[in-house]
């Protein structure tokens, strides 16, 4: 994950509608990774999913993402 994230945060940071892209991995738990962006509008981050690198990081990335856990899973 981790090197994935490398993979597509730096490509990001360079798009004309990205204003700000970052990721963190959890101090708690370092299996957890968090991205928290920012976009100049919903059509440039539209664009950004629609671009290679991001299509390749989720693709990478998919079978590994926490999805939320069922209600009767949740402590």
């Amino acid at each position: 994950m981790e090197e994935a994230l490398r993979n597509v945060v730096g490509p990001s940071r360079e798009e004309a509608g990205c204003l700000s892209i970052q990721a963190f991995r959890s101090a708690r738990d370092p299996r957890l990774f968090y991205i928290h962006s920012r976009w100049a509008d919903e059509a440039a981050f539209d664009h950004h999913a629609g671009l290679t690198h991001t299509v390749r990081f989720i693709e990478r990335v998919q079978l590994v993402v926490l999805k939320p856990r069922p209600e009767h899973l949740r402590a």
